[in-house]
């Protein structure tokens, strides 16, 4: 399958590490023209560094300053033909109790994962329709189809909500040629936060969760970076509002 990219220009979010890092070096080796944003500086620094890349320090939760990027970008190349949100995450939270969540700890992951995404889809959507082309994909996770191993309930009542997100956009965007999916990964070993959540599983629940894992591994943001990539190619024009599991079969 060709999956070149070459000349289009793509956003990736989360790009200071992990996943987010994996899927821009991915585009860029397909040839696109990659753009990189998160809100931490120093990792967003060095991801641009390590790939040669451009790069805006944003936080995505605030409208204008995605509103603001993406009309840089649009200025810069005159199009965006891929948008992948890989930003988000739990935002260095653990599962606790539902009696001991405060507001502030259940709106700073809806904000980084659900708002940050009808932020940057409300910029790129029209710009997308009116070139009839666009790719937008998601980073939601199994979280986002299920009861969350991390036990943090706004991660996946956020995840739940970024899949439903997926799916409005597919319908509204689809006829104008900007197709709408998501990846959800399955546990992944990618940044601090997810680390903390396996040495938090324990021995016996480390154990536990890679036995249900069909393929008897854990996965890696490469793995989800290749999911990724199908979605942005052209061959994957009339696949729209789909959310591909990549879990080693755990689903």
């Amino acid at each position: 399958m060709n999956t070149s990219l070459q000349g289009q220009v793509a956003l990736v979010t989360g790009a200071a590490q992990g996943i987010g890092l994996s899927i821009a070096q991915v585009l860029k080796d397909a040839g696109a023209h990659v753009h990189l944003t998160d809100i931490d500086e120093s990792g967003l620094s060095e991801s641009a560094k390590k790939l040669a890349l451009q790069s805006t320090v944003a936080d995505l939760s605030d409208r204008e300053q995605v509103h603001s990027m993406v009309e840089g970008i649009v200025d810069k190349y005159q199009r965006i033909d891929i948008l992948v949100h890989a930003g988000g995450g739990v935002c260095g939270q653990i599962g606790r109790p539902i009696a001991e969540i405060m507001p502030e700890d259940w709106h700073e992951i809806f904000k980084a994962n659900v708002d940050a995404a009808f932020w940057l889809a409300q910029a790129v959507g029209p710009v997308m329709a009116a070139a009839s082309y666009g790719r937008i994909v998601n980073i939601a996770s199994g979280a986002g189809l299920r009861p969350s191993l991390t036990g943090i309930q706004a991660y996946t009542a956020a995840k739940h909500a970024l899949v439903g997100l997926t799916k409005q956009l597919s319908l509204e965007f689809g006829a104008s040629g900007v197709t709408s999916n998501a990846v959800a990964p399955g546990f992944v070993l990618s940044n601090p936060s997810t680390k903390k959540q396996w040495d938090a599983l324990g021995e016996s629940g480390q154990e536990q969760l890679r036995g249900s894992i069909h393929t008897g591994r854990l996965g890696t943001p490469e793995d989800i970076a290749q999911a990724v990539l199908f979605f942005t190619s052209t061959q994957a024009g009339w696949v729209s509002g789909q959310i591909l599991s990549v879990d080693g079969g755990r689903s």
